[in-house]
């Protein structure tokens, strides 16, 4: 993508535009993983700080100023979660993974629900299916997918038409608003 058609995409963005926030995404993907990746030398990390980053990017585009390029910002953010992830594992402190850990965590299927998908689905189902109605329709079709009929990221991506990093971000923003509209019961 040429520079003009980044900027339009990030104009669009501002005005909440989700196709503008899925080319910004797709254009900018294997830069800031890559980066990341050369960084962290890990594979999960750096595809998890590179969502982060993209969709900490998506929540703040309007304090893009144009007189910094749109990727500087963005590795500026990653740099920060990067002091972010570093700071927080300083505290926990650290834990040795055996070789046969990681083999058994690298086989974790991303169909197994993490703690935070745990406590959404635990959630009174009532107030949570209230509160999902009032969002977005893509966030709510994909938290409906997602968690009430158990879609994989990738049956997701098929059904919505979407590609499988657009779901990710999606869903992480969806989940971020659903629990600002849970916490404000």
């Amino acid at each position: 993508m040429d520079t003009k058609e980044i900027e339009q995409a990030i104009e669009l963005a501002k005005q909440n535009n989700q196709k503008a926030f899925a080319v910004l995404f797709d254009a900018h993907w294997e830069y800031v993983y890559g980066y990341l990746l050369k960084q962290l030398q890990d594979d999960a990390l750096a595809e998890e700080l590179a969502l982060k980053t993209l969709a900490k990017a998506f929540d703040k585009i309007a304090t893009f100023k144009k007189e910094y390029t749109f990727k500087t910002w963005l590795i500026s953010i990653s740099k920060n979660l990067q002091i972010d992830h570093h700071r927080s594992t300083n505290i926990k402190g650290k834990l040795a993974l055996t070789s046969i850990d990681k083999k058994h965590i690298k086989s974790l299927s991303d169909d197994n629900p993490s703690p935070e998908d745990l406590l959404i689905i635990n959630q009174n189902l009532k107030a949570l299916i209230e509160k999902i109605k009032v969002l977005k329709p893509l966030y709510a079709r994909i938290l409906r997918l997602r968690y009430f009929e158990e879609q994989s990221y990738k049956e997701i991506a098929k059904k919505t038409a979407l590609p499988i990093n657009t779901v990710k971000v999606t869903l992480l923003r969806a989940k971020k608003v659903l629990a600002e509209k849970l916490s404000e019961q």
